[in-house]
């Protein structure tokens, strides 16, 4: 089994396509646990709006470390 280059080097420059990926299962990890971003479910398939990703990314940008706490 092949390991991602993700896991090997914390410096490796990832392609948009990679950072996708990893976002993708940053999405599910959420979905499951709850938390991120709003999505909607149509049968199998998951879809965001955009309105909400905006929103939730405007909801948590922060502008210091310390402001989570």
């Amino acid at each position: 089994m092949q390991q991602s280059p993700l896991s090997l080097d914390p410096d490796f420059l990832m392609t948009e396509t990679l950072t996708c990926e990893l976002l993708a299962r940053t999405l599910q990890a959420w979905r499951l646990r709850g938390g991120g971003p709003p999505f909607v479910k149509i049968g199998k398939s998951v879809r965001y709006k955009r309105r909400d990703i905006t929103a939730w990314l405007s909801a948590n940008t922060l502008t210091s470390t310390s402001q989570r706490g």
